[in-house]
């Protein structure tokens, strides 16, 4: 593919994730994203091959930053108790700000699309991997005590997406870093006093 070819479809997932996020999935249109890119609707057929298509490049590239923004946050940080914290707390703000990424993730209206299923399974098996590296670190370092870091690490992504809903439904901030906060708490501390 040629660099300018590469650029113009950059641009065209760019406008179409706008258009996508304001609208949804459904109510977009390929003439829409067409309107918006200033092109011909054959152009948009020329670089992707359907709405469904251009919806899955939008949704990559969210995956894509959500994936490299954890990358970077905790790739600093030593501590895994510390690292566990921020990659929680990195994940739910950042996941609450990818409108695309998080509907292909959680829309049974979308589910018919193969590749969503694919972006799905990946998605919670690099997360699980994730978690699961840093539960390991830990209790080699004696932080966590945990015997099975894989069944641990599916717990945590589990409660994470548990309180998903929950958490981005509110749109005040404060309370939104609060319940981050009580999730943290509770993930790590329990209710058992021992």
């Amino acid at each position: 593919m040629s660099a300018q070819r590469d650029e113009v479809r950059i641009k065209i997932v760019e406008i179409a994730r706008n258009i996508f996020t304001h609208f949804g999935f459904k109510k977009t249109t390929m003439e829409e994203i067409a309107l918006a890119t200033r092109k011909g609707k054959s152009s948009i057929y020329y670089y992707f091959s359907s709405k469904e298509d251009i919806f899955k490049a939008v949704v990559e590239k969210e995956a894509d930053e959500l994936k490299e923004e954890l990358r970077i946050s905790i790739l600093t940080i030593d501590d895994p108790i510390e690292r566990l914290k921020v990659y929680i707390t990195v994940r739910m703000r950042k996941l609450k700000k990818l409108t695309n990424f998080y509907t292909a993730l959680k829309s049974d209206y979308l589910s018919h699309l193969e590749f969503i299923e694919e972006i799905r399974k990946s998605y919670d098996k690099d997360e699980v991997k994730i978690v699961a590296g840093i539960i390991q670190d830990g209790i080699e370092r004696g932080k966590f005590s945990v015997e099975d870091p894989q069944l641990s690490a599916v717990a945590i992504v589990t409660a994470m997406k548990g309180l998903e809903i929950p958490l981005f439904i509110n749109k005040e901030q404060g309370n939104f870093e609060n319940r981050l906060n009580n999730l943290i708490n509770f993930l790590f501390y329990g209710i058992v006093i021992r």
